[in-house]
């Protein structure tokens, strides 16, 4: 056929111009390639050659920067431009085709307009970014010409009365629409900015945003096509293949998406709700949600409707093509001339399979990214969310009351999973919340649709979806119970895993492993029948779709004897496939609908929890006038009564809970503390002071009374100079000292500006020099989360330095000398507080115990029972109550005189082993800090193994795949791959035999076949089609039962294998290990394993399988296909092969390692709460959470960018494959093009999910633990030991094979009564843990009754010997259920003692009196009798005494001193031991009975006891 531009036309010349220039068809669309060409002749020399000077760009830091007004909608408009621009073009060749010659200038122009419509807007985008608006006139010309010349052309139409029911007409009339509006969005922006024809262009900013260039996430700023295909994000991960991206690479958030612009939002929403009329209102989560996320969620959820719409363009261009192919593309309808060329319907050119194809390819490419947008703002909306509400969480921390925490009410693992479980549970379902009003929409549309193609027998199969629904809501009501119940559980079970963690060393100590092991597994065994019942509801709701199917074409086959065409049935089953996604995802909306309700009630009764009350009394508000300032200076007026825990100024939003028990109250204070002076608090233990600091600090329930803190007249603050100090914070050091995970020197100055003088004045005064000149990075060396590798004077003395550096007016020590030895506390009291405090005239307020301190304090005040039993100074005590002095006296067994010191000696008082642990641990921190990636792996591969298992990473995830898969069962893995094969089997056998039967009885109805055919092919194709859905229907259920219970399987194998891996590992492992990472896999990690990978799997191999049969279904129908499928496959393996490095290697492991410093700062948080706020350092802490908060959600959202990044991509592939199979079609038959279209449209579906859910799959089964195995060992003889005898031979002691010991050749042979001494650091705690083999024998050995220990098992050999710790440990439950093991008279007769008979028949329920998380109920002092107590039940032969009475008072400990060995820092205890064995720096120096080692003068043990009496 000749190729001419105007068509070789033989009735009338195409190039005749008689009637007029104008009246030619063909020179009027010569005419419409003006504009273009003139727009393509401009543009591309400046495009490829470029314009000078680039001097613009240096005011702006991104080239993202969009700034002329209207651009989203001139992008929208050019689309438009290009969509109708493809239209016109294939209107032409179809128009052109049908015609004797071609006519290229009916396709042409188009084809011309169609690049100059795409360089307008690269020419555009380059304009903006580059920032020279001068050139936009070139854009603004070419939108007029294009206008006129479009305009003529529509006008010379209407002159020949060419209407809308021609294409054509309809195409030019929209390009005329679209130039118009063009052409206004190019005038707007000259006016509003004032560019080309004024002299002085308004002058724009760029967003903050961008001029910052730690902004990396360009996502809000880059243009709509960018925005739409991720563009921006091709160099980071191309850059990303080459090297591994870091953390500071990915930059910060924009603005408008950190945690504190959307916590703002959220609160004034949540605040919002609250009315003058009813302010104590509990406000609604889900509206606060709704008022401060409700725009985005609605602008994903119209993406998703677009995308549903356009979703149905499959079906209907597959009955189109089918429909097409079976008559042939030639129309029979008549067609009209114009112009001397033919002019065609819409209708007609819908029947050409070719154009309908492209169409198929455009709708699903513009699906796809409708589609990939709405999952984008649903997932940004989510995290935004979840940053609010963590910072939600993190404030109500910040003000939680006391009595929740220590009261039980509140627990650390509540609080970690809030943080780790309830709003991720929220996010996920912000995710999946578009899904809820889309499902509807797309049951509907696809009913309608089903009726238009197949009559009747759609609305039958509507109404088993209608019956469905009712099912779906019942087991959804189930399912919401069911999660209720397991997240009670989870949170029952990670309670008691945090208190075993917190307690690990007493357990490992008393071999009490197992039971509490046992303990969790019964819980865990309830979360698992939980868990059960919950898989059984969600298979019961497994994929209906096969239901639909049956029933809808058994009723067509009987109510239209001739049956569907091959076009209505493969239309209707495409159809089916799309009812699949709403009816499929129903179930786990509905169960992710049912996790978000019950984690908005738990976020909801978390946030109405009671709060401290308003402290601004701290601020100092009553005034006292000089005279009285100069009488009692400083006065704190107490009146504090606790016997009823209500509080009225405090709001209570929910009903309180009964409280179990009611010990520590204090009643009828009245006291004063003096200004500028040392006061002491002092009483038996349990009897309240540290409540009383802590009333002071506002943290106690006040039922009456008040806390008045003076306000210091202004000449007065002025001439005492302390007006630089921050006086309303109050430096405060805790019993229970509470270190951060950083620094030394991070932690002393605690957030306070950097003093060298008086930071080194504080290292001095708590002789902590040594410690840090032994560290390997000094005071920069990273000390572990609560310290843990730390002693526990190091602890204390950190502590006490930070509240000595704080520039307060006022200083709280609770017990400060308890872990310390006599040297060290005194050169505390020296130095510390009499001299550095006071000599700044602060306000030091000490509870202690060393009653011999009492003679520098300034003001004593005595406690007994919950009430002042006498207070003054230690004269007036001496002079009004003589017996309390003689009392005193007589506990402190010495001389009323000066303390002699030896503060020389301090400086040799490291602990070798701890400071070399924690070298080791800091070595490795500052390795991952500092080192570059290469160096990284050679020390990970160094680390302890053990360290490496809490890190979600693995460099073989197939092996952890296949480790996940084993732990479920090798029967239960057979079960599932063998029911997925024969589903998916039997589910392409269904489509094929449907299709055969279609074809049969369109042949036959073609053929005018007679009734008995029909019949009888109904008879041969109905029942088998019948058996095939039937068995399809039972292997769904067979296999979504088979996933689930395959998961649940490897769930509690790998559970009881993390358990018992951790809980058996080294003790070294918790050193370096921070306990929220821990936590993290209990929680966190546990929760995916149990309820996400399931669902994960099931998803997975059924993507996988679908396409697999998709592929395999459309070679086999259109072999031609395989060849197109090869470029494809390549590009494919590419683009996912970009993306796994990226996303796995990268986003993904930088959002793993930003998850565990937020949840750690929590857990940090939480438990230095008292601390935090008497310092009022809350807002640092805040500013510190909302960082991390924003760095993890930075990591979130470049994973998720990078998700959608490979979605979009293989998204379009999917596309060019359903092109590529919709062309290759002719002569093939209809049916089996039928089948093979609707799963090429399968595979366009299901690729990017087999990618993505991979990719995820792998990335969880990496949290699996490895299995642990354990070592058979020799049985020991019931009765050892029998009496105690101890023989220590040659013994040399480490922590690490690869650090240096820390004991060194200890000979000593121990009869029962013996005793060791020696400073804080010289060995004596290392020498009791190697009698429990709790650290690395590497030579010598231990003898106990003649049985070397390290040829016993841990379990036996730790069972038989006893230990009490310094630090008390108690686990939550009832006082019986501490000594569970014992009968009762064995349980009384230790209570009474450790003196605690008394106090616990006064409790309500007595030995049943409850006790709460850490024992946070009773005080230090008292937790350390119980302690006592449950060592004697267990009348082991040996027992060891770690510094056990360091909180307990002098009367308590006379009673105590009948142990077989104490390791005290109190010399004076040990006095009364048979023999003494002296250490120092893991040396013995010497050993003897008492009493000779104090007749030499020259003995350490001498100096001990002479400092100490």
């Amino acid at each position: 056929m000749a190729l001419s531009f105007c068509g070789v036309n033989k009735v009338n010349n195409s190039y005749s111009v008689d009637g007029g220039v104008l009246n030619n068809g063909c020179f009027v669309d010569a005419l419409n390639l003006v504009p273009h060409v003139f727009l393509l002749f401009i543009t591309f020399p400046i495009l490829f050659i470029g314009w000078g000077s680039q001097s613009s760009k240096v005011q702006i830091h991104h080239n993202t920067w969009l700034h002329f007004p209207g651009h989203n909608l001139r992008w929208i408009l050019t689309f438009s431009l290009l969509f109708v621009h493809v239209c016109e073009f294939a209107e032409g060749l179809v128009s052109s085709k049908g015609m004797d010659s071609n006519y290229l200038h009916l396709f042409m122009p188009a084809f011309i307009g169609f690049i100059a419509g795409t360089t307008s807007v690269v020419y555009y985008h380059n304009i903006e970014t580059s920032n020279f608006p001068k050139l936009l006139l070139v854009l603004f010309i070419y939108w007029v010409l294009a206008f006129i010349t479009k305009s003529i052309k529509l006008w010379k139409y209407t002159e020949y009365y060419v209407g809308p029911r021609h294409l054509r007409f309809c195409i030019t009339a929209l390009l005329v629409i679209l130039y118009g509006l063009l052409m206004a969005v190019e005038v707007n922006v000259i006016r509003v900015r004032k560019y080309v024809f004024f002299a002085n262009p308004q002058k724009v900013k760029p967003p903050e945003d961008l001029q910052d260039l730690g902004v990396r996430f360009l996502q809000p700023f880059v243009n709509l096509l960018s925005k739409a295909t991720y563009w921006w994000m091709n160099p980071l991960i191309m850059g990303a293949h080459r090297r591994p991206i870091e953390l500071k690479k990915i930059g910060k958030l924009p603005f408008a998406m950190r945690a504190l612009t959307n916590y703002l939002r959220l609160k004034d929403a949540y605040e919002g709700q609250r009315t003058p009329v009813d302010p104590e209102r509990s406000p609604s989560i889900w509206r606060s949600v709704y008022q401060a996320f409700g725009r985005p969620i609605l602008l994903s959820s119209t993406f998703r409707y677009l995308a549903d719409l356009l979703g149905f363009a499959g079906p209907l261009c597959i009955a189109g093509i089918v429909k097409n192919l079976k008559n042939g593309n030639n129309s029979a309808l008549p067609k009209e001339t114009f112009f001397g060329v033919e002019f065609m319907s819409s209708t007609e050119l819908l029947q050409n399979t070719s154009v309908l194809a492209v169409l198929l390819f455009l709708a699903l490419i513009l699906q796809r990214t409708f589609l990939q947008a709405s999952y984008y703002v649903s997932i940004e909306t989510g995290i935004n969310l979840r940053g609010a509400l963590l910072a939600m969480i993190y404030n109500k921390i910040l003000r939680l009351s006391t009595s929740n925490m220590s009261m039980g009410e509140l627990t650390l693992g509540q609080i970690n999973n809030l943080v780790a479980i309830e709003t991720n549970q929220l996010m996920w379902f912000l995710f999946l919340c578009p899904n809820l009003w889309a499902m509807p929409v797309q049951i509907v549309m696809g009913v309608i649709l089903l009726h238009y193609l197949l009559g009747y027998s759609a609305l039958i199969g509507a109404s088993v979806i209608l019956l469905l629904a009712p099912v779906q809501y019942l087991i959804a009501t189930k399912l919401a119970d069911t999660q209720k119940s397991t997240l009670d559980h989870s949170t029952d079970r990670l309670k008691q895993t945090t208190e075993i963690l917190k307690g690990i060393k007493l357990l490992k100590l008393y071999a009490w492993e197992n039971t509490f092991c046992d303990r969790v597994e019964q819980t865990r065994g309830k979360e698992l029948t939980s868990l059960r019942t919950f898989a059984l509801y969600t298979s019961l709701s497994s994929e209906p779709s096969v239901v639909v199917r049956l029933s809808t074409f058994v009723a067509h086959h009987f109510l239209d004897k001739e049956g569907p065409t091959p076009s209505e049935a493969f239309a209707a089953l495409a159809l089916f496939h799309i009812l699949v996604t709403p009816l499929f995802l129903l179930s786990t909306v509905v169960r992710f609908a049912v996790k978000a309700l019950v984690s908005v009630e738990k976020l909801g009764e978390f946030l109405q929890s009671d709060e401290i009350g308003d402290d601004s009394w701290r601020n100092g508000d009553v005034t006292v006038s000089l005279d009285t300032y100069k009488k009692h200076p400083g006065a704190v007026t107490h009146a504090l009564q606790l016997d009823n825990y209500e509080q009225p100024t405090r709001r209570q939003n929910r009903p309180q809970r009964p409280r179990t028990f009611n010990l520590s109250t204090l009643s009828d204070i009245n006291i004063r503390i003096p200004t500028g002076q040392l006061t002491m608090i002092v009483g038996q233990v349990g009897c309240g002071k540290s409540s009383l600091l802590l009333a002071m600090l506002g943290e106690m329930q006040i039922l009456n009374g008040r806390v008045s803190w003076s306000k210091l007249p202004e000449c007065e603050m002025l001439h005492e100079g302390n007006i630089s100090k921050n006086r309303y914070s109050v430096a405060y050091a805790a019993q229970k000292s509470w270190l951060l995970n950083a620094t030394v020197e991070e932690n002393i100055t605690f957030g306070s500006p950097f003093s060298k003088q008086r930071y080194k004045a504080v290292i001095e005064a708590c002789s902590l020099q040594p410690d840090i000149d032994l560290l390997p990075f000094g005071d920069q060396t990273e000390i572990g989360e609560r310290g843990i590798n730390l002693s526990g004077g190091q602890r204390q003395r950190i502590c006490v330095a930070r509240a000595l550096y704080q520039n307060t007016n006022i200083v709280f020590l609770d017990d400060p000398f308890s872990a310390l030895d006599i040297h060290l506390s005194d050169h505390l009291l020296q130095e510390g507080i009499l001299k550095f405090l006071q000599d700044d005239k602060r306000t030091v307020v000490i509870v202690t115990h060393k009653l011999q301190y009492l003679i520098h304090a300034d003001w004593i005040i005595a406690m007994k029972e919950g009430s002042v039993l006498r207070e003054g100074t230690l004269k007036d005590i001496q002079t009004h109550d003589v017996e309390l002095y003689e009392h005193w006296k007589t506990l402190m067994n010495r001389q009323d005189t000066e303390l002699e010191k030896d503060t020389e000696l301090d400086s040799q008082t490291a602990l070798e082993r701890k400071t070399l642990r924690r070298a080791f641990y800091s070595r490795e921190t500052k390795n991952q800090i500092d080192d570059e990636d290469e160096e990284e792996e050679e020390e990970e591969e160094d680390d302890d193994n053990m360290s490496t298992t809490t890190s979600r990473r693995s460099k073989i995830p197939w092996r952890m795949c296949w480790r996940y898969l084993s732990s479920g069962g090798f029967f239960m893995v057979f079960l599932m791959v063998a029911s997925k094969l024969l589903k998916h089997s039997v589910m392409v056998a269904i489509d094929y035999w449907l299709a055969l039967w279609t074809s049969a009885k369109s042949d036959a109805a073609n053929v005018t076949a007679s009734r008995d055919v029909l019949g009888y092919q109904a008879s041969y194709y109905l029942p088998v089609f019948t058996i095939l859905c039937g068995a399809g229907i039972t292997l769904c259920l067979v296999t979504s039962l088979t996933v689930e219970f395959l998961g649940l399987s490897a769930a509690t194998n790998l559970h009881h294998n993390l358990l018992n891996k951790i809980i058996h590992a080294p003790i070294r492992f918790f050193d370096v290990t921070p306990l929220g990472q821990i936590l993290n896999r209990f929680s966190a990690d546990t929760n995916i394993i149990d309820q996400h990978i399931p669902p994960t799997l099931e998803s997975l191999t059924r993507s996988t399988l679908l396409c697999l049969s998709a592929i395999g279904v459309i070679a086999s129908i259109t072999p031609a296909f395989l060849l197109a499928l090869l470029p494809l496959a390549v590009a494919f393996y590419f683009i996912q092969k970009y993306f796994r490095v990226a996303s796995k290697k990268s986003f993904s492991k930088i959002d793993i390692s930003t998850q565990l410093p937020l949840l750690c700062h929590f857990s940090e948080t939480a438990e230095g709460l008292t601390t935090i706020r008497a310092f009022r350092h809350e807002a640092r802490f805040k500013q510190r959470m909302l960082e991390l908060t924003d760095t993890n959600n930075t990591a979130y959202l470049f994973l998720s960018a990078a998700n959608r990044w490979l979605e979009v991509r293989t998204d379009y592939l999917g596309a060019v494959i359903v092109l590529t199979a919709a062309i290759n079609t002719y002569g093939c038959n209809a049916g089996m093009v039928g089948l093979g279209l609707t799963y090429a449209l399968t595979v366009s579906d299901q690729l990017p999910e087999l990618v993505v859910r991979n990719l995820a799959d792998l990335e969880v089964q990496m949290a699996a633990s490895e299995n642990y195995e354990g070592t058979m060992t020799p049985p020991v003889p019931e009765d050892w030991p029998q009496t105690g005898e101890i023989k220590i031979q040659d013994l040399s002691v480490r922590y690490d094979p690869m650090l240096k010991p820390v004991l060194k050749h200890v000979n000593a042979y121990i009869n029962p009564g013996w005793g060791i001494c020696g400073r804080t650091g010289s060995g004596k705690s290392s020498l009791s843990l190697a009698f429990f083999n709790m650290v690395d024998i590497s030579e010598g050995r231990i003898l106990i009754d003649g049985i070397d220990i390290c040829r016993l098992p841990l379990q036996t050999l730790r069972s038989r010997l006893s230990i009490i710790l310094q630090d008390p440990v108690l686990f939550s439950g009832s006082i019986r259920y501490t000594h569970r093991t014992h009968t009762t008279h064995a349980r009384t007769h230790a209570l009474e003692i450790a003196q605690l008979k008394n106090m616990v028949k006064a409790l309500p329920g007595g030995l049943d009196a409850v006790v709460t998380e850490g024992g946070e109920n009773f005080s230090v002092g008292q937790r350390q009798l119980f302690c006592l107590a449950r060592a004697f039940v267990r009348k082991s032969s040996i027992l060891i005494m770690d510094e056990a009475t360091a909180s307990i008072d002098m009367a308590t400990e006379n009673i105590l001193q009948k142990v077989v060995m104490t390791a005290f820092h109190r010399v004076h205890t040990i006095l009364e031991a048979d023999l003494v064995i002296v250490m120092k720096r893991g040396n013995i120096l010497e050993y003897d009975k008492p009493e000779t080692l104090l007749l030499q003068e020259d003995s350490m043990f001498a100096s001990f006891v002479r400092a100490d009496m």
